[in-house]
C-alpha cells in the first residue's frame, strides 16, 4: 500500500488517513494497540471527519494481538467513527481479527473482508 501523494494525509500512531471518494482509507501500521492508543485514534479520526461517521476501507497489517479489554474498547468505539468497515489484507488475517474482536457478539456496523481494494469500495459505497 502506497500513501497517495496527491491529497492530505492525516498521521496517526496506528493508522495514516485520507479520503477518497467519501471512503476514509487508512493504512495500518503494526503496532500493539492499546486503550490509550485507540482512544486518541479515535480523537483523531473524529477530527478528520467533523464528528460524523463514514465508510471505512482499511489496509491490515500485522500486529500483535491487543489485551482483551482493549478489544472490548475498540469494538465499542467503532459506530461512534465509522458506518462500515472494508477490510483488506493478505488470506485469512481479516478473519482472524474479525474472530477475536467479536468471538461471542455481533459486529456493531457492517464489516466485510476483501483480498481486493476495488471489491471493498464497491462494497463501501452502499455506506456513503
Amino acid at each position: 500500500m502506497e500513501t497517495p501523494g496527491d491529497r492530505t494525509i492525516y498521521k496517526g500512531e496506528i493508522a495514516d488517513y485520507w479520503f477518497e471518494d467519501d471512503i476514509l482509507i487508512s493504512d495500518s501500521k503494526s503496532i500493539k494497540r492499546t486503550i490509550p492508543l485507540i482512544a486518541s485514534n479515535v480523537e483523531l479520526v473524529k477530527k478528520i471527519t467533523n464528528n460524523t461517521p463514514v465508510p471505512l476501507l482499511i489496509y491490515l497489517k500485522n500486529s500483535p494481538i491487543p489485551d482483551k479489554e482493549t478489544q472490548r474498547f475498540s469494538t465499542e468505539k467503532l459506530p461512534e467513527i465509522y458506518k462500515a468497515m472494508a477490510m483488506v489484507s493478505k488470506p485469512g488475517l481479516a478473519l482472524f481479527i474479525m474472530n477475536l474482536l467479536f468471538k461471542f457478539k455481533k459486529a456493531p456496523i457492517p464489516m466485510k473482508s476483501f483480498s481486493s481494494a476495488e471489491e471493498a469500495r464497491q462494497w463501501l459505497k452502499q455506506f456513503i
